[in-house]
Parts: C-alpha cells; sequence; structure tokens
C-alpha cells in the first residue's frame, strides 16, 4: 500500500520548501503517536512543535493537516489540534467497518503477491506466533497485514484502510498489552491459516480467515470498555 501522505506543493519553490518540512515533521509525529508517546486526547502545541523541530509555524501546521488526514490528529477551529481519541462505539463501527473493506482489498491484492512476499508473509507470522514483546508484535502485525494489502491497485480502499488502521493504533497497543502477545494463541493460529490461504491462491478463503480475524478483534475490544475511558 503505498503511504501517500507525503504532500508537497510543486508550484514555487517557499511553498514546495514548507510542505516538505511539514511532511518530515509529519512522519515524526505520526510515528510517535503510532508507538503510544502521545496518548490519544492529548493536545499537540503547535508552539512546542515547532520548537522541537527547529521549525516556523507554517510547516507546523501543514504537518498537523497531514496527520488529520492520516486520522490520528483532530483539529479544532481556533483551538488546537489533539491527538485522535475513539469512543467504544466509534471503535466498533470502525472495526466493522473494516471486516466489510479489509477482505475485499486482500481480494485486489492476492493476484499481485510475489512470491517474495508471501515468504516474508510466512516468516513475520512464524516470527509473531514465536513470541515477542507488544511493541514487536505490534509493529510485524502492522506490517504483516499492510504487507498482505501491497498488491492491490486503488485510488480509495487502500487510503480507507491505512486511516482506519492509524486510528484504532492505540487500542490495539491497550489490549494486547491488557492480555500480552502470547495469551490469545488464535491471534497466530489465524496469521498461520490467512498465509496458507494466500499462498493457494484461495481468495474465498483468504476473505474468510481476514473477516473472521477482524471480527473476533472486535468482539473481544468491546468486553473491555475501559480502553476506551479518556
Amino acid at each position: 500500500m503505498t503511504d501517500t501522505t507525503d504532500r508537497t506543493d510543486p508550484m514555487a519553490s517557499a511553498p514546495s520548501r514548507d510542505g516538505s518540512a511539514g511532511s518530515r515533521i509529519a512522519t515524526r509525529l505520526r510515528d510517535e503517536i503510532l508507538s503510544g508517546a502521545y496518548a490519544p486526547g492529548t493536545r499537540i502545541r503547535q508552539e512546542d512543535v515547532a520548537e522541537q523541530f527547529g521549525a516556523s509555524r507554517l510547516p507546523v501546521r501543514e504537518a498537523l493537516r497531514i496527520l488529520e488526514s492520516d486520522g490520528l490528529v483532530t483539529l479544532v477551529a481556533n483551538t488546537g489540534a489533539w491527538v485522535s481519541h475513539l469512543s467504544l462505539a466509534e471503535c466498533e463501527e470502525m472495526y466493522q467497518i473494516r471486516e466489510r473493506i479489509e477482505p475485499l482489498l486482500l481480494r485486489y491484492s492476492l493476484p499481485n503477491l510475489s512470491r517474495e512476499t508471501l515468504g516474508r508473509l510466512q516468516e513475520l507470522a512464524d516470527e509473531m506466533q514465536a513470541g515477542t514483546d507488544v511493541e514487536t508484535f505490534l509493529r510485524l502485525d502492522r506490517e504483516f497485514h499492510l504487507l498482505s494489502y501491497s498488491g492491490a491497485v486503488t485510488s480509495i480502499l487502500g487510503e480507507t484502510i491505512h486511516r482506519l488502521w492509524n486510528s484504532t493504533q492505540h487500542y490495539r497497543r491497550a489490549f494486547t498489552t491488557l492480555i500480552g502477545p502470547d495469551v490469545n494463541r488464535a491471534v497466530h493460529y489465524e496469521h498461520q491459516l490467512l498465509v496458507g490461504a494466500l499462498r493457494r491462491g484461495d481468495g474465498d478463503e483468504a476473505e474468510r480467515m481476514l473477516a473472521g480475524h477482524i471480527r473476533r478483534t472486535r468482539l473481544e475490544l468491546s468486553t473491555h470498555p475501559a480502553l476506551f475511558a479518556q
């Protein structure tokens, strides 16, 4: 899946430089938010970010707009920026959307997955199954699923799913931290079955496995409403 968040202005040189700086700042902030350095609901002050990166307010504002389009930041006019926070109902809705559209993206991707990519998916599934800490598991799990979609060529679907992954990242971390990456063996079993279906070119089975995989996570998250308390 192509990351389309690096938006630069191809026009005049000054806007182009600002856009490039904004993209670099957005990349750093994105990594920090996805890694849990910023909790949902945390305010991001433009002046603090500008000081951190030695930048003016203009590229910082551009960076925050990029992060808003990624689903990671909520901008409130004349007020400021906050790391996006979800209620349990919002998270359940996002997961129900994912249950329906991620299998479609996987269907689009399957014919274009190379032998090397399928091999890497197997490596990732094996590494997760072997046991890792929470942060490593989350990184590998994200790489596994987004890599499985990498063969798809879409104009809307891929970006939509990437945004949904970003928006729900914190809650996957909180849930995985709560139960531990090794507690629920079903996750690893499902990853292995999904790789097997992809290797056989069985799109129907791959879609079915993925939908069930996402649904199970949604149902488990719903039993822990405290994860969504701000």
